[in-house]
C-alpha cells in the first residue's frame, strides 16, 4: 500500500508551501500536480512579491520545487482523478488511512490527511479535438509554448487581455497569428487591442467560434464558424492556443468537501474544510484574493492545521525553538 502522512493535490505557491512545511514536520508527504507552479509561472516579472524583487515566475517557482524536495517531500507529476474518503479518521487507528488518491492513470495511493492546493485551471473551449491534440499543437499558455511556433501559423481563441497580450506577443515569434473571438469587440484594454490591430502579421476574427480542432499527430487545422452568416470556414494552423480564462475544477472533491457557487473550496481561517483530515489553500479556496504570495501564506496555514490534526489536536512547535 502508498501509505503517506499527507499527500497534497497542486504544485504551485500553496500546495509547494504546504509540503515545504509538513515535511519539515516530518510527515512523510507526496505532492501530486499536473504542472509546477500554476498560474505564477506564466508571470515573466513579478514585483510585489516580498524579498524578491522583478522575480521571474518560473525561477521562483523552481525555488520552491528545490526547498520542498530537500525538505524530504516527494512530487509526483501526476493527475488527480479523485479522492474518496477510505477511514474513520479515529486516532486509535494512526496506521490506517482516511483517504484513497486515484490517479487518472488507475494507480492508488493512500493518506491519513488530504491538502487542496490545485488551483484554478484553463478553461477549454470544449470542442471536439482540443483535449486530443494538448500537447501535440494546442496549448493554453501562450508564456510557455510560444517560442516552439516560432516562423509558424497559429490561432488565439479568447478577447480578454490574456489572449489579446497572447496574440501580440506571438506576432513576434509566429508567421501568422489568427485572433479568434465570438464578440464583435474585445473586452480587453484598448492598449493592447491597438497593438492588435496595428501589427501586419495579425488576422482578427471577429464574431467567430472554433468548432473543431483538427489534425493527424500534430495541430494541422481549426473549424470555424461566422456567429453572424453561420457560415463554416477552416483555417490552416500549426498551433491553436487557448485564451479564455481559468476555473476551479473541483471535479475530483466534489463529493468530498463543501464548494461554493464558483466551485471554489469553503474553508475557515486555517484552512480547514467541511471534512474532517481535508484542509485546503491559494486560488481553489474560496479567499478572496488570488496571488502568489497570499497562496503560500495560505498554504502554510493548512500544513500546520493538518499537522495538528494529525498529532491529536497538539498545537504545532514553532520551527524556531
Amino acid at each position: 500500500m502508498n501509505l503517506y502522512d499527507v499527500i497534497i493535490v497542486g504544485g504551485g505557491p500553496a500546495g509547494l508551501t504546504a509540503a515545504l512545511y509538513t515535511a519539515r514536520k516530518k510527515l512523510k508527504t507526496l505532492v501530486f500536480s499536473i504542472d509546477l507552479g500554476g498560474q505564477t509561472t506564466l508571470a515573466g516579472g513579478i514585483e510585489n512579491y516580498p524579498g524578491v524583487p522583478n522575480a521571474v515566475g518560473v525561477e521562483l517557482m523552481q525555488k520552491y520545487e528545490w526547498q520542498a524536495k530537500e525538505a524530504g517531500a516527494e512530487i509526483k507529476f501526476f493527475k488527480v482523478k479523485k479522492i474518496e474518503r477510505v477511514g474513520s479518521g479515529n486516532k486509535e487507528e494512526s496506521d490506517k488511512p482516511n483517504f484513497k488518491v486515484i490517479l487518472t492513470d488507475g494507480n492508488e495511493y493512500f493518506c491519513k490527511a488530504i491538502i487542496l492546493g490545485f488551483g484554478k485551471t484553463p478553461r477549454m473551449v470544449g470542442i471536439p479535438g482540443e483535449e486530443e491534440f494538448i500537447g501535440k499543437g494546442v496549448s493554453t499558455c501562450v508564456t510557455c509554448d510560444a517560442p516552439l511556433f516560432s516562423g509558424k501559423t497559429v490561432a488565439v481563441i479568447g478577447g480578454g487581455n490574456s489572449a489579446l497580450d497572447g496574440t501580440v506577443e506571438l506576432s513576434k515569434i509566429a508567421k501568422k497569428v489568427y485572433i479568434i473571438h465570438r464578440r464583435d469587440q474585445y473586452r480587453g484594454d484598448e492598449a493592447t487591442v491597438d497593438k492588435v490591430k496595428s501589427a501586419s502579421n495579425i488576422e482578427e476574427m471577429l464574431s467567430f467560434i472554433p468548432t473543431e480542432v483538427k489534425g493527424d499527430k500534430f495541430v494541422k487545422s481549426i473549424i470555424v464558424k461566422d456567429v453572424k452568416t453561420e457560415k463554416i470556414k477552416e483555417i490552416s494552423v500549426d498551433g491553436v492556443f487557448m485564451e479564455i480564462g481559468y476555473i476551479v475544477d473541483a471535479g475530483p472533491v466534489k463529493d468530498l468537501v463543501k464548494v461554493n457557487k464558483l466551485n471554489e473550496i469553503e474553508v475557515n481561517g486555517s484552512g480547514a474544510t467541511s471534512a474532517e483530515g481535508v484542509f485546503a489553500a491559494g486560488d481553489c479556496t474560496d479567499v478572496p484574493y488570488k496571488q502568489t504570495v497570499i497562496s503560500a501564506g495560505e498554504g502554510a496555514k493548512a500544513a500546520l492545521e493538518c499537522h495538528k490534526f494529525l498529532t491529536g489536536g497538539r498545537v504545532p512547535i514553532a520551527d524556531w525553538k
